[in-house]
């Protein structure tokens, strides 16, 4: 019994590697996008929080998203004038995505992704060597 719950917390971690995966490759999409006129703010950059859950019937830990929510940092100025989107002092708003940042978080959220696959392996191969022990 302690495999399969083995199986489910690990599952609950791949759930939420990628769900943390989605917001990236949105955020990747994104890096580029600018407001539709002068004044109109740039796609502003989605963030993700993790929990714990304690589930009562596994009596485990599990993790689940708490909060997408927006980076709130100031968005990048660059002065070009002749931009359809600057404003009065020919400054345009970039979207606050750093892609180093993202290409970060996207091989955190693989490697978290791929720990959490291993346990499964691992977990369902210990229960059918388990099986076939008592054949």
């Amino acid at each position: 019994m302690e495999l399969i719950n083995a199986i489910k917390i690990s599952a609950s971690g791949m759930k939420a590697q990628g769900t943390r995966l989605r917001v990236v490759a949105e955020n990747v999409a994104n890096a580029d996008s600018m407001g539709n006129k002068p004044g109109d703010d740039p796609y502003r950059r989605k963030t993700i929080t993790f929990q714990d859950q304690l589930d009562r019937t596994l009596n485990a830990d599990l993790v689940s998203v708490k909060k997408i929510g927006r980076d709130m940092s100031d968005f990048d100025l660059a002065y070009e004038p002749y931009h359809p989107l600057a404003d009065e002092n020919g400054y345009v708003k970039k979207p606050n995505v750093n892609s180093l940042i993202e290409l970060t978080d996207m091989k955190e959220a693989q490697r978290g992704y791929e720990a959490n696959l291993s346990v499964i392996d691992s977990s369902k191969a210990m229960i059918q060597r388990t099986i076939e022990l008592l054949r």
